[in-house]
């Protein structure tokens, strides 16, 4: 699946994902995966169904759903880089994938996010009902003592 818009290609092509672009913004610029190995992010650009936004052949958002494509899925990964900010790809990408063919009909879709959550609530999503029902075990900071 692919669209263009205002020289932006949204697509789920996996082969015109720049690994390299993401490993940066992923390890260098999110708060949420400092320092990642890039052989983890390889590995989860493998096992995920996954987007980018590209201009001029560079890469300059990306997403990625962690999904069964058949119950659930989790949205993580999610950026824009800053210079690409303010022009609406965000939500242009969520509109984008919110629709695709392999992420219809699933009981639950789920996200974390700290500062984004005016855009997502845009597509339905909104805080748990029943958040005492959730666990999870995090381990804080995982990357920090590794380096490629």
């Amino acid at each position: 699946m692919e669209i263009s818009e205002n020289g932006f290609i949204f697509s789920d092509n996996k082969e015109l994902i720049k690994i390299d672009a993401v490993h940066h913004y992923l390890s260098e610029v999110s708060y949420w995966a400092k320092n990642i190995p890039l052989e983890t992010v390889k590995k989860s650009i493998e096992n995920s169904l996954c987007f980018g936004i590209y201009k001029d052949n560079e890469q300059v958002g990306f997403a990625r759903w962690v999904t069964d494509k058949a119950t659930f899925a989790y949205l993580c990964d999610v950026y824009v880089a800053q210079q690409y900010r303010g022009l609406g790809l965000a939500k242009k990408l969520m509109a984008f994938m919110i629709f695709h063919p392999d992420l219809q009909g699933l009981r639950r879709y789920q996200l974390t996010t700290l500062d984004a959550h005016e855009l997502y609530r845009q597509f339905g999503f909104s805080a748990l009902k029943n958040p005492e029902r959730q666990m999870a075990i995090v381990t804080e900071n995982i990357y920090s003592a590794r380096k490629d």
